[in-house]
């Protein structure tokens, strides 16, 4: 696994940047770690239902499963794309609620036993930590959305 995380990080961890006399500035959502994760993710979800004989010809949950797995990646570049903060941060609620869809789906996969246990617990607890990672993320916007407000509001009287 190429992301092993127990806690969640600060959000420093969320960005490709180096120690504070070397930080690089984000220029585009493919410097966002949370979107290197979520693609990690989705490719290993593609391969996961290709390979397997049982989600493979159950053309619908597949369907399902590939769509929730790259709308996680999909809305956080969306999110980074409209360059501010309140769609920021109503795409990246998205994309943490197509983190619940897809551990949802693996729930049921792993019930009916279309994937194994260890299969379902390892992207079960990536899922989990992407979309506690993704929930940080969020609450640093809304507070970044909050002061902006009030500093506008300072200033009309």
């Amino acid at each position: 696994m190429r992301y092993a995380l127990c806690v969640i990080p600060p959000i420093d961890f969320f960005i490709n940047i180096k120690p504070k006399s070397m930080k690089k500035k984000i220029t585009c959502f493919e410097d966002l770690i949370i979107w290197q994760k979520a693609q990690d993710i989705a490719v290993k979800i593609y391969k996961l239902v290709e390979q397997n004989d049982f989600i493979r010809k159950d053309f619908s949950l597949k369907d399902q499963f590939k769509t929730a797995s790259i709308s996680i990646s999909d809305n956080i570049a969306e999110a980074f794309e409209y360059n501010n903060n309140p769609d920021f941060y109503r795409f990246l609620r998205i994309s943490k609620g197509s983190c619940g869809e897809i551990r949802n789906k693996i729930h049921f996969a792993s019930r009916l036993e279309f994937i194994s246990e260890n299969a379902a617990k390892t992207l079960l607890q990536e899922l989990n930590i992407l979309g506690r990672q993704i929930g940080e993320l969020m609450k640093k916007v809304k507070l970044k959305i909050e002061s902006t407000k009030k500093a506008h509001k300072g200033r009309n009287p």
